[in-house]
């Protein structure tokens, strides 16, 4: 498809199922997590996007060669990547799909606040600082909030760490010669480095195995395939059709179906107040994405 300068029906429509997706596979991993260790989950969805992204690239004819001037952000992205899924399968691991996913899916927060430092084209406006209070007093009330049976600070601190991995591969690809690298081999350096190390690093961290049971086996595939490999192309796809602060408007759904997911498959019993910090995270994201209207 050619480049767009403006979202059509087809993007939107796109765009809020890739949300939808997103939200589901919370869901996903909270449920798989019943047949293996988090750490050991994260690993094994790493280490099978790689074998899946391996036979696109093959079939597409995708190069793998990287210039060594983007070696150094390839590894740090991996590095990064890494980290945010380690702690974000530990958090969903012992608390809720909801509150991981109010304060993980903070990111275009933080990621507002380092481009704010890093880059000069994009300074915060009264608009985006209105956003960034919302959604920061969104996140306060998800961490105040002490009640329920699956709320633990590790768990909370375990999803904003993960967030800021999130906007940290997003600081890295832009500064480093990763951003001339197609959008395939970027996502290959992250799960061919996170793979081993989270395999490793799993023995040390937990039971491998738990109750494995068929659909445990099919959650862990569907993170595999629909959203660690083929999921996150699609999207890089769509970031080339449509401008970025088009899709990235976009952003705020992600945690509002999480929310609405986890209480409506997973029966989670959302307080009052984890509904309120998501409508503060949800307006403050949009806010933030929003374009400023020409005059």
């Amino acid at each position: 498809m050619e480049r767009k300068d403006h979202m059509d029906l087809f993007g939107a429509a796109a765009l809020i199922a890739f949300a939808l997706h997103l939200a589901f596979n919370q869901v996903v991993i909270k449920v798989t997590g019943g047949g293996f260790g988090p750490v050991f989950q994260a690993g094994l969805r790493s280490a099978g996007a790689v074998l899946v992204l391996y036979l696109w690239m093959h079939m597409r004819g995708v190069s793998f060669s990287v210039p060594r001037n983007a070696w150094l952000g390839g590894i740090a992205s991996g590095l990064f990547f890494t980290f945010e899924f380690l702690c974000l399968f530990s958090a969903l691991d012992i608390t809720t799909v909801s509150r991981a996913s109010v304060i993980f899916y903070s990111m275009p927060v933080w990621l507002s606040l380092i481009a704010h430092v890093f880059f000069p084209g994009e300074r915060l406006t009264p608009l985006k600082i209105t956003g960034l209070l919302l959604a920061m007093t969104g996140v306060a009330v998800a961490l105040a909030d002490r009640s329920g049976g699956d709320v633990s600070w590790a768990g909370d601190l375990l999803a904003l760490t993960s967030a800021f991995c999130w906007a940290a591969i997003v600081i890295c690809v832009r500064i480093t010669p990763l951003s001339e690298v197609p959008p395939a081999q970027q996502l290959m350096f992250q799960v061919l480095i996170s793979a081993p190390i989270l395999l490793l690093l799993a023995p040390f961290l937990g039971p491998l195995l738990r109750d494995v049971a068929p659909i445990h086996i099919v959650g862990l595939l569907f993170q595999i395939v629909a959203i660690a490999s083929l999921g996150f192309l699609a999207w890089f796809w769509l970031m080339t059709i449509y401008p970025a602060s088009s899709v990235a408007s976009f952003s705020f759904l992600s945690p509002v179906f999480s929310v609405i997911l986890g209480w409506l498959l997973l029966s989670e019993d959302v307080a009052p107040s984890v509904w309120g910090a998501l409508v503060l995270v949800a307006s403050g994201i949009y806010l933030i994405n929003r374009k400023p209207r020409k005059t």
